[in-house]
């Protein structure tokens, strides 16, 4: 009776454990970091799944050492909750931030205000820690299957461009104008076939406008 008990007490503390949200990508990086923890001066790139897909990004930044830890579907605050995670425990030279695609598509969608003020607490979060650090933050991207939500992103675009513009060592990368065709709808073609994640057409947009806000090795 007392090995029943204990394994049903084991299986579901395993079954509450693995269903927590992420948890396939927090295994990762913690795998990851206990085979070899990342060295201090990296740029860490940290969002949702625009980052956690793009697996070669070092490929595209030739010459960065740049840390990946994006995990998919996630939002500002998935990220504000698990920062120690994903930030606080690296010693970064630069944080680039892809993150409130998520906020503004969730069921009954966040408003724009709202989707600003989680940005700030982040950025504000990152700053008590990294006082001098430059921080990027990439633009909402204009997703096709998203289309619905295009007057949002504009909104929250350009309140955060606004707001960052009064900040030190800040940089805005404005994907989202690069990713409209001349008609100003989302290019399709640059996207997958669920119409939100990129192919690498895409990323080679992104690659262009990122490369020169890029802070280089303190050592080059």
């Amino acid at each position: 009776m007392k090995k029943l008990f204990l394994g049903l007490t084991f299986l579901l503390t395993f079954s509450l454990v693995y269903a927590q949200p992420f948890s396939r990508e927090f295994n990762q990086f913690h795998r990851e970091d206990s085979i070899t923890f990342p060295a201090k001066g990296q740029i860490l790139f940290i969002g949702s799944s625009s980052f956690t897909i793009w697996q070669d990004v070092s490929d595209y930044f030739p010459g960065y050492h740049i840390l990946n830890r994006g995990f998919g579907g996630s939002t500002l605050t998935d990220v504000i909750d698990r920062a120690d995670q994903v930030i606080f425990k690296y010693a970064p030279r630069q944080v680039v931030i892809y993150c409130g695609e998520n906020d503004l598509a969730v069921e009954g969608g966040e408003k724009s205000k709202v989707v600003v003020q989680r940005f700030k607490k982040l950025f504000c979060m990152i700053r008590d820690h990294y006082p001098g650090i430059p921080v990027t933050y990439i633009s909402i991207k204009p997703s096709p299957a998203r289309a619905n939500l295009m007057p949002q992103m504009v909104e929250v675009n350009a309140k955060i461009k606004s707001w960052l513009s009064k900040k030190k060592h800040t940089s805005y990368v404005n994907v989202y104008d690069a990713m409209l065709d001349e008609n100003g709808k989302p290019m399709e073609h640059i996207f997958q076939k669920d119409k939100l994640h990129m192919l690498p057409a895409g990323y080679k947009i992104w690659q262009k406008l990122i490369a020169p806000v890029l802070t280089p090795d303190a050592n080059k």
